[in-house]
């Protein structure tokens, strides 16, 4: 938790978390720490069964639970004292800017949402990078695979990881893993218990994200939405068409010129997370 070094009254709170395999202190943590400068509480927060948090078995995600994290975050915070509970916002980076967004979707209490950088993890899951995989025969055999394993894991008595950041990068990777890998398995991003920078995520924790659409309800979200993308992030697609479900006068994407899906873990070499822009669509919808 981060709070302004000056304070009068009550103030507004964000909760953050993001990206998805990642730890607060990462990304969330640096979004935390700069939007507490500019006069915000907020609590950046590792999501259950991951980093810090509790849950068990360890490395499993599902987008209910996910859900539930940020609103136990919101919960948190209506009740401290220094926060106004009416002026409490989201930002989610990342696989956690689409759980950001789903939690919006339920949560009222909520004044504004800020995905950056975002990834739907359900459509990901189902459809494969740049829907390269979306077909009914594709989608069964990720089926069969995925149960498969849950049969040898069973047997086993453990869970199988299926790897975080692929190490040591191969020269013919995509263009858009030699930038996780630039991020997360340097000193830029490294972190010992984030699971994208060392074992990664169970093989089958994405049981319930490949039998999950998020957004459902996307149309009815009736408080502030912000998505924010690099103008060269390979996950463009997905804020571009989450943007596209949205309803209402404030609602907004905003491209962040020449930036990459990375460059808004941290600023990149260019210092490109608009923290300015972010500040200013939050104050105006609290």
């Amino acid at each position: 938790m981060y709070e302004p070094k000056v304070r009068d009254g009550k103030l507004p709170a964000i909760a953050v978390s993001g990206p998805f395999g990642a730890v607060k202190e990462q990304s969330s943590g640096l979004y935390a720490q700069e939007m507490a400068k500019r006069g915000f509480i907020t609590i950046a927060f590792d999501p259950s069964f991951t980093g810090e948090s509790g849950g068990e078995p360890r490395y499993m995600n599902s987008p209910d639970i996910n859900v539930e994290d940020f609103q136990a975050a919101v919960d948190f915070l209506s009740v401290c004292e220094e926060v106004d509970p009416e002026k409490i916002s989201i930002i989610g980076i990342c696989g956690w800017g689409g759980m950001a967004l789903q939690t919006a979707c339920i949560d009222t209490r909520i004044k504004a949402t800020v995905a950056v950088t975002m990834y739907d993890m359900s459509r990901v899951s189902g459809n494969g990078y740049f829907d390269s995989a979306d077909s009914e025969e594709a989608r069964y055999a990720a089926r069969v695979k995925l149960n498969a394993q849950r049969t040898a894991d069973y047997k086993k008595g453990e869970y199988a990881l299926g790897g975080g950041v692929v190490d040591p990068l191969p020269d013919d990777a995509p263009w858009f893993v030699k930038q996780y890998y630039d991020y997360y398995k340097t000193e830029r991003g490294y972190h010992p218990r984030s699971l994208n920078s060392n074992g990664g995520w169970n093989v089958t924790a994405g049981t319930s994200l490949l039998n999950t659409r998020l957004f459902r309800y996307a149309d009815e979200i009736r408080n502030a939405v912000l998505i924010v993308h690099g103008e060269k992030a390979h996950s463009r697609y997905m804020g571009e068409d989450a943007y596209k479900l949205l309803k209402g006068d404030n609602k907004e994407l905003y491209i962040v010129p020449n930036a990459t899906h990375c460059d808004l873990y941290d600023g990149g070499d260019g210092n490109y997370i608009p923290f300015d822009k972010i500040e200013k669509f939050i104050r105006k919808s609290i």
